[in-house]
């Protein structure tokens, strides 16, 4: 019989290339390699790295696609923390604890390769990646189709300068508030265009903005367009008073000799008539005041006013000019001459010794004064001893009434001890009386 041909199961084939599949996956998982980034000028950059396993020893990056010692930008030890700057470092580079390299103020220049070799216990891997440094655009323009429309009535549209063309970091602000698509506002697909279809006279300054990065605003200057009304009189609104110095809460902090300037407007029709009061009295019909060299006359509260004549309505602000707050300052200049020292040191010596005399007296006059007392209440006792022994009780009874016995063979009419109960009694020469001890 012939040999007998081997067969192989399918599924043994299947469970093979599944395990070559899986291995090859594992392996370039396990490689790691680094996160492109584009960047802007003067801000920071990062490049990460990813698929970095645990146990690693060192981190080290270079500029370019070599991981030669002359390229080398910064290494960090994570364990013990440890940095060491190579040739191509500028000074603004750093490695983070998870090996991040890190680059301040970001230069147009930095754009460019990085690479980056990791150290591990049973080896070390490298990968390579793009950082790219933006020039970050100038304050985007802005320009409209009219610059005066007739309230809730004609349509106005503003144009946004900038070359950014992602739409979404594109804004439109209208009197300070941020703008969204409603019934009253269109914007085109790149939002570079507003097409505001009604104003309204609180809506009448337009703004555009742009976000390269995330939370850094760049605003275009404002336009202000003027809103004519149909009604014959309206107004004022409110009155919005700007000065330099600027005010806060009310005040206007400023020194004597600087300037002060101050302006009052408000929204009004027809125009509203101003006027000035300082500390009471009247000072201008202006809008605006200047002060090219405060005085301390000059100091205290001002009021603008503003009326309308038409419609009988006036409405007023108040700012109160005063000097700056003063922190005290504190003098670290302060010395006193030699002779003055010396005196210090020889009050400071006399007055130790004074209190070292006080608390030595007081000391020998408490022992002094203890001892005394012992004696005298050694005396007291020797005193009372001596009283105890003098006036022990003679009980003035006879033997005869209480029936004493003599304690010994005395014969009666001697002396003699006799006993009764618990005491002993002894009898003088006439046999009458006892004294009890």
């Amino acid at each position: 019989m012939g040999a007998s041909r081997c067969r192989h199961s399918p599924w043994r084939q299947l469970v093979l290339v599944a395990s070559l599949l899986t291995c090859w996956i594992c392996q370039i998982s396990s490689q790691i390699s680094i996160i492109p980034f584009v960047g802007f000028e003067g801000f920071q950059s990062f490049l990460d790295i990813e698929n970095v396993p645990k146990g690693v020893q060192e981190y080290s990056w270079y500029r370019g696609t070599n991981d030669s010692a002359e390229y080398m930008i910064v290494s960090h030890i994570p364990s013990p923390k440890s940095w060491q700057s190579g040739p191509m470092s500028s000074g603004r580079e750093n490695v983070s604890r998870l090996g991040t390299l890190v680059i301040k103020d970001s230069m147009l220049n930095d754009t460019g390769n990085y690479t980056v070799r990791v150290e591990f216990n049973n080896g070390s891997q490298t990968a390579t990646g793009w950082l790219e440094v933006q020039e970050l655009e100038d304050n985007p323009g802005i320009s409209a189709n009219v610059s005066s429309v007739v309230e809730d009535m004609d349509p106005v549209a503003a144009f946004c300068h900038t070359n950014i063309t992602d739409a979404t970091k594109i804004k439109w602000y209208v009197s300070g508030l941020q703008l969204s698509s409603s019934d009253r506002v269109t914007f085109s697909s790149d939002r570079k265009t507003l097409i505001m279809h009604q104003l309204s006279r609180f809506d009448r300054i337009l703004q555009c903005a742009t976000e390269y990065i995330e939370g850094l605003l760049l605003k275009s200057d404002p336009i202000i367009l003027t809103v004519f009304s149909l009604v014959s009189a309206d107004g004022p609104d409110n009155v919005r008073l700007r000065s330099e110095p600027y005010t806060f809460r009310g005040v206007l902090s400023a020194e004597i000799g600087s300037r002060v300037q101050m302006n009052c407007t408000s929204t009004s029709h027809p125009r509203s008539q101003n006027h000035w009061i300082h500390n009471g009295s009247f000072l201008s019909f202006n809008a605006s005041i200047t002060l090219p060299s405060l005085t301390w006359e000059q100091m205290g509260n001002y009021r603008c006013i503003v009326e309308n004549s038409v419609t009988q309505i006036t409405m007023y602000s108040d700012v109160r000019i005063q000097r700056p707050f003063q922190f005290p300052v504190i003098r670290t200049d302060f010395s006193i001459s030699g002779y003055l020292v010396i005196g210090s040191i020889v009050m400071i010596v006399l007055g130790g010794v004074y209190l070292c005399g006080i608390l030595v007296y007081a000391l020998i006059t408490h022992f002094s004064t203890r001892e005394e007392r012992e004696r005298e209440r050694a005396r007291q006792r020797e005193r009372r001893g001596e009283e105890l022994e003098v006036s022990t009780p003679i009980c003035a009874l006879t033997r005869q009434a209480q029936g004493f016995e003599p304690a010994t063979s005395a014969f009666p009419g001697q002396d003699g001890l006799y006993e009764c109960s618990t005491q002993t009694w002894r009898t003088d020469q006439m046999g009458n009386e006892q004294t009890c001890f």
